[in-house]
């Protein structure tokens, strides 16, 4: 390599390459034919094998699991380099959003917004804000991107990936990548494989057949190998009856003799269950500690059960991905400063790239002025992210209502519309009384009280806890008996949400809805102010509460020229959603709304696809999923026309819970006495609409824009390797937009292999102006047209006569040709 070459250029021109040849032609670069074809992995550098042969057991030992962080900066894991041969340790951030540790980083949307701009090149700026975010902030491994697929509507997690399509995942997953390596920080594509649920995630054991698993959920993850990444995460569920982490068809067979995987697999945290089967079935890595792979592992190689040189494999396979980063010679470049300005122009480009809008009657949008009433609780409060591992601190996030306020040229007022935090509680309702408001509890004394609490009518009650969260434990909450806030086991403390759980102050907050009767209820409470002392508040919503916040929000909608009212639903890791309708009362509100204003936009920021019982009394409808720190000018932006929505569905959204893939049959989802079955096979999303004639309330690709597009003169024909299909698009309104032309491709007639009805074979994002008109030529590769066989265990190419769609939707399809694949 010349020297005029810096080693962070070498990255980004790798990775790069590698990202760009497997996006733009839809296809996979192997990374090592040697490896591709099944032969043993070939030695690392001579610098890594030196290190090997002059590192103790015990040292080995301790670079294959976690650690706790002597210097920790708030990241999710560490492992301890080995001083004396100048092995430094690794610092790994959560990060499918931007650097979560506890210090400010840039917050982009959620990767759903991200790839609802169909915009590979825009995926990648996404990953260099994080990569170089990453460095600066003291991190070495990001732990994401997530290529799951969207598989069910119900998962807490769709947020933080992708599609339910492959292609698209693994178009986006590569470019993304290549931005993260690029800036030399090591990516993780997780979660291998098939974690496409939050519910019993620990144990469920998905089944499912070769084809299945090779035409859809593993793509992404060989498009991530293929652009490069470092390291895989292993999945926490089991594949086949056997733990993922555990799982020699997937971390060897498959990741390494067919894909020619290099780097290195770490457990999800805690997903270990073995230490002889892990590592022999080609696990590196545990985190967050050395439960299996720590003493354990020391004792097995002591005795035999496990040959040191399993530990050499993967020892070998950490360091050669940090010699390839710079990071045992010293050649990494410095560490950059946070670019924080960059950061938050490609957060603001995202949310506004990915808006997707829905639905517009009556011209409600774009608006046009003032006259506004901004109605939910999300419509003043930043809604940046969803909760768990997803959470990063932004440097600033506004307010959508702010953001409106300097946008438009007239009054824009403001009504709650839906209770989130409540309201305090009457004087007179406890008894004796005291500050239920703000009850401060000092370092190392406990505060209890005892006595009760008057209803005057028999109502439905949401009781809510606001507490300081630094505090060693929460307040104890009796009534009648009743702990209404138990704390959660396992995980659950920590997976609450990104917006329901923290009031605007920063106290956190439990809720507990229960009916209570008419009279005196006991209540007592018991609060330790710990080593830092405690703050509490206790609040209420009550159907009284309700109606009255409904009614100011109609009020404010019938004076008003425009409502726009922003619903919201919290997802969160480990968690999923019970129901596609939004949480709370907000349906209810929406209807009182919409009857009094029938020119309401609806702005969604909810994680994954909702049911719209309510969609026909709207104006419009765009979703805004997690838009980020920048989400408010985002929105502003598009709901005034100062931005075209340009996003673009990229999961079918159903019309209710009972009509969608997974619907009404438990072994689909979630799962029969510890066992999932992906039955539906290849039918994955707008697949299975498509062959069930299944109509969905949008479909996958769905979006609007501001103008109007016609589409002409679509030719197909096969090249070597793909097919090159070639079609006009016209911007025929009076104004720039963007649209998404997307081709389908139909069935093979000469493969005897369950096939789809179509399957999205390629994309483009144009941004036309009034008027123009442009010649595209999208390439569909020949894996698209292929499908596995599972009895030979590879790919075959569908020859024969294929149709060919291109359209605005796989439920909008403008044009039909036709030509022969031949092989």
């Amino acid at each position: 390599m010349p020297e005029t070459v810096s080693r962070r250029s070498a990255l980004r021109l790798t990775a790069g390459a590698i990202a760009v040849a497997a996006a733009a032609t839809g296809g996979l670069v192997p990374l090592t034919s040697a490896a591709a074809a099944g032969r043993p992995e070939a030695g690392a550098g001579p610098r890594v094998e030196r290190l090997i042969a002059g590192l103790t057991l015990d040292e080995k030992i301790s670079l294959l699991h976690g650690a706790t962080d002597p210097d920790s900066l708030g990241q999710a894991g560490y492992v301890p380099g080995v001083p004396r041969l100048d092995i430094p340790p690794l610092r790994l951030a959560d990060g499918p959003a931007g650097v979560r540790i506890t210090e400010h980083a840039t917050a982009l949307p959620a990767p759903v917004l991200l790839a609802s701009a169909f915009d590979p090149g825009l995926a990648r700026r996404y990953g260099q804000v994080i990569g170089r975010e990453g460095r600066a902030l003291g991190q070495d491994v990001l732990l994401s991107p997530m290529v799951n697929l969207i598989r069910t509507p119900y998962a807490g997690r769709n947020f933080e990936t992708f599609s339910e399509d492959p292609l698209l995942a693994s178009d986006l997953v590569a470019a993304e990548i290549g931005g993260i390596q690029g800036e030399g920080l090591i990516a993780t594509v997780k979660h291998f494989a098939l974690n496409n649920q939050e519910k019993d995630r620990n144990s469920i054991d998905v089944q499912a057949g070769e084809q299945t698993m090779h035409e859809i959920e593993l793509r992404g993850f060989e498009a991530a190998v293929a652009a490069g990444t470092g390291a895989v995460m292993g999945a926490y569920n089991k594949v086949n009856g056997t733990f993922a982490c555990e799982n020699k068809t997937l971390l060897t067979d498959i990741l390494r003799d067919q894909w020619g995987f290099r780097g290195w697999v770490m457990t999800d945290w805690f997903a270990a269950h073995s230490t002889v089967a892990a590592i022999t079935a080609g696990l590196d890595m545990e985190m967050p500690d050395g439960t299996y792979f720590g003493t354990a592992l020391k004792s097995a190689v002591q005795n035999g059960s496990v040959a040191e040189t399993y530990l050499d494999r993967a020892v070998r396979r950490i360091l050669s991905v940090m010699d390839r980063f710079g990071l045992l010679d010293g050649s990494a470049p410095p560490r950059p400063g946070r670019d924080a300005e960059a950061g938050a122009a490609v957060a603001l480009e995202v949310a506004k790239a990915g808006a997707t809008l829905l639905r517009n009657e009556r011209r409600t949008l774009p608006l046009d002025g003032g006259g506004i009433a901004v109605i939910g609780p999300t419509g003043s409060l930043p809604f940046v992210s969803g909760g768990g591992s997803a959470h990063v601190i932004p440097d600033h996030a506004d307010s959508p209502l702010d953001a409106l306020r300097a946008r438009a040229h007239g009054t824009v007022t403001y009504a709650l519309g839906e209770d989130l935090f409540g309201k305090a509680v009457p004087a007179t309702a406890l008894s004796p009384a005291f500050d239920s408001e703000g009850q401060r509890v000092a370092a190392g004394k406990t505060w209890e009280y005892d006595g009760t609490l008057t209803v005057g009518e028999t109502d439905e009650w949401t009781r809510i806890l606001h507490f300081s969260s630094a505090a060693t434990a929460r307040p104890t909450v009796l009534l009648d008996g009743e702990d209404l806030f138990p704390i959660a086991p396992g995980y659950g403390e920590y997976f609450s949400g990104g917006l329901v759980a923290v009031a605007p102050d920063g106290l956190g907050v439990r809720r507990a809805t229960l009916r209570l009767a008419k009279g005196a209820h006991k209540l007592k409470i018991t609060a330790a102010g710990g080593d830092s002392g405690l703050l509490f508040r206790l609040r209420r919503i009550t159907g009284a509460t309700r109606a009255q916040d409904v009614a100011e929000a109609v009020t404010a909608a019938r004076a008003a020229r425009h409502a726009v009212l922003f619903a919201y639903e919290d997802a969160t890791e480990g968690l999923d959603r019970t129901t596609l309708a939004l949480p709370g009362h907000q349906e209810q509100l929406i209807r009182a709304v919409t009857a009094a204003n029938p020119r309401t936009t609806v702005v969604l920021n909810t994680s994954s696809s909702t049911s719209m019982p309510w969609l026909a009394d709207t104006g419009a409808v765009l979703q805004m999923y997690y838009p980020g720190q920048a989400g408010a000018a985002a929105t502003a932006a598009v709901l005034f026309g100062d931005s075209d929505p340009g996003g673009r569905l990229t999961q079918s959204f159903p019309v209710d819970d009972d009509h969608h893939p997974v619907a009404g049959d438990p072994r689909r989802y979630p799962g029969v006495d510890g066992t999932e079955e992906y039955s539906e096979g290849i039918h994955v999303g707008y697949r299975w609409y498509d062959a069930q004639g299944v109509r969905p309330l949008f479909p996958f690709g769905h979006g609007l824009s501001y103008t109007s597009f016609a589409y002409s003169d679509a030719q197909a024909r096969w090249t070597r390797g793909g097919l090159e299909v070639a079609f006009s698009v016209r911007n025929t309104g009076r104004r720039t937009g963007v649209e998404v032309p997307q081709v389908y491709v139909g069935r093979s007639p000469d493969l005897r292999l369950d096939q789809a009805v179509r399957v999205l074979g390629g994309f483009r994002r144009l941004e036309l102006r009034a008027g123009e008109r442009r010649r595209v030529t999208v390439r569909v590769a020949a894996r698209t047209l292929s499908s596995w066989d599972a009895r030979r265990h590879r790919w075959t190419l569908g020859t024969g006569r294929r149709t060919v769609w291109v359209g605005a939707s796989s439920g909008d399809l403008k044009l039909r040709t036709s030509t022969r694949v031949s092989g």
